[in-house]
């Protein structure tokens, strides 16, 4: 157990409503996007929906679902992925969003096409290509397919379906997936975008087709239906990717998403400590709430680093291990912190940081992903 001041200054902070549009979050605590594969036929079930409201009731203000594949055939990789589309799938997404509400808490859930990371002949379409916006992989050499004209408006209307789609079943909002170096992310990224069009080439032409998506979520939903950007330097694969080397790069990309409607950014990281660019403590998050203005999610191991595996063990205090993150939502650096990892292994991980009952916490097992719930 920490001491009551630790415990009481955990909460003062955490515990504090956002408004972000139509949405309004009780807290600062957003649960990070993570797949886990339990959607046979990519349809969510009962044990997906009791998944997320267990976080939803142990103190989560908004819950951002794993990736959902938008309606595009060579979006996923998996039929184990949920989709975003179908009579089945959004009936089952429905009854996540109410068992969420029941429980207290907001849900988006996160938009994803997975580009080149698509393994060639995987299901849900095994027949469908592996399209990127030069078909160069991030890793390797297997070469897939250069989208055309005509593929590129049809994904940026499987976005804006899903997003409709998000708004007609319930949802709080809606999440773009544009890190990582999945399908939005190799546009943005000069080493997997090589277009001479009006899609590659400079970095605002890179950025087109992230705004092109953005903008066509926009109309598709109300004005007050929250549309959150999520984004990284970093790529799978490749840790040290940037597409901004610098503030002004990193803020030429960010001021055309939120002129096209992004009305939050989510940014991730590995380590939500370590500064952006040099010269500055400011991590990616704090950047991005610093050049565009808008309101800014941080995540990247909040839960999981040393000082965290102490208090694990009853080693350490756990809210004295994020005094460093506290300090950070303290002078509004950024104004929600997304967890993953720790939430996966500990569902009431939340409620535990804000009573000071660190000593309950449940260290996260990777081993033990199978039967989470």
């Amino acid at each position: 157990m920490v001491s009551s001041s630790a415990a009481t200054r955990a909460e003062n902070i955490l515990v504090r409503p956002f408004s972000l549009g139509s949405l309004t979050l009780r807290n600062r605590i957003a649960m990070a996007p993570m797949t886990r594969e339990f959607s046979p036929g990519g349809v969510p079930g009962a044990d997906v929906a009791e998944y997320y409201a267990r976080r939803a009731a142990g103190g989560v203000g908004l819950i951002i679902t794993e990736g959902t594949y938008v309606d595009h055939d060579s979006a996923g990789t998996s039929d184990r992925v949920p989709r975003f589309y179908g009579e089945d799938a959004l009936q089952g997404w429905t009854e996540v969003a109410d068992a969420v509400h029941r429980a207290g808490g907001k849900i988006v859930p996160q938009l994803w096409h997975v580009g080149m990371n698509r393994a060639a002949g995987a299901p849900p379409v095994p027949d469908a290509p592996r399209v990127g916006p030069s078909g160069i992989p991030l890793t390797g050499s297997e070469q897939g397919r250069t989208m055309t004209l005509s593929d590129i408006d049809d994904v940026i209307g499987a976005f804006a379906a899903g997003a409709a789609a998000a708004e007609a079943h319930g949802f709080d909002g809606v999440e773009l997936h544009g890190a990582h170096g999945y399908l939005i992310d190799q546009f943005l990224w000069a080493h997997t975008n090589r277009r001479t069009d009006a899609y590659g080439g400079d970095l605002a032409s890179r950025v087109r087709f992230a705004a092109d998506i953005v903008s066509a979520c926009r109309r598709a939903v109300s004005p007050e239906f929250p549309i959150i950007f999520r984004t990284s330097q970093w790529k799978i694969g490749g840790y040290d990717a940037k597409i901004a080397e610098s503030p002004q790069e990193l803020e030429a990309v960010l001021t055309l998403l939120a002129d096209a409607g992004a009305d939050a950014f989510h940014c991730s990281t590995r380590r939500y400590w370590l500064p952006e660019f040099e010269r500055s403590d400011l991590n990616y998050a704090g950047w991005a709430k610093k050049l565009s203005g808008k309101p800014a999610i941080s995540v990247g191991s909040v839960g999981l680093d040393g000082e965290f595996i102490k208090a694990f063990r009853g080693e350490g205090s756990g809210v004295a291990a994020i005094d460093g993150l506290l300090d950070r939502l303290e002078r509004e650096e950024f104004d929600l912190v997304a967890v993953g990892r720790a939430l996966l292994g500990d569902p009431d991980w939340a409620a535990k940081i804000l009573t000071g009952r660190t000593g309950e916490l449940k260290h996260f097992e990777s081993a033990a992903l199978g039967t989470l719930y």
